[in-house]
């Protein structure tokens, strides 16, 4: 499957995939939105903190650590307010409308290595254990 041929193929292919993702009539929403954030110092360093703090909150979980009160009030004032301002709801519905694309095409990929064909949405609709259990 390594001929320069097919290589070449499946990387046209790709680009024609890249370009109907940007195609799509959402896409240059998405676009602005993380452009908005990203040009956003302010936002983006409240972004920052607010993972900081929730990767430490975290931390502390996992490694049996007792949770300070006053660190999880902080974490969830810093949340909302984050949470309350347009632009940061426009990133995160971007970045969710950029996974769901990306999570998507993987799992089309990945269908098609498994069965060895283009996969239908049929093949989507079971638990993947063979059990029929969507149909």
């Amino acid at each position: 499957m390594e001929t320069n041929s097919d290589h070449s193929a499946i990387l046209d292919r790709t680009r024609a995939l890249c370009q109907a993702i940007i195609d799509q009539p959402d896409f240059q929403t998405i676009r602005q939105q993380v452009d908005a954030f990203m040009a956003d110092e302010g936002i983006k360093a409240q972004y920052q903190k607010l993972s900081d703090c929730g990767a430490l909150l975290e931390n502390k979980q996992q490694t049996g650590m007792p949770l300070d009160m006053k660190e999880i009030a902080d974490f969830e004032r810093r949340r909302e307010v984050f949470l309350s301002q347009p632009v940061a709801q426009g990133f995160l519905a971007a970045q969710q409308a950029l996974h769901n694309v990306q999570e998507s095409v993987s799992q089309y990929v990945a269908k098609t290595f498994e069965l060895g064909r283009v996969p239908q949405k049929e093949d989507f609709d079971s638990c993947g254990h063979g059990c029929g259990c969507h149909h």
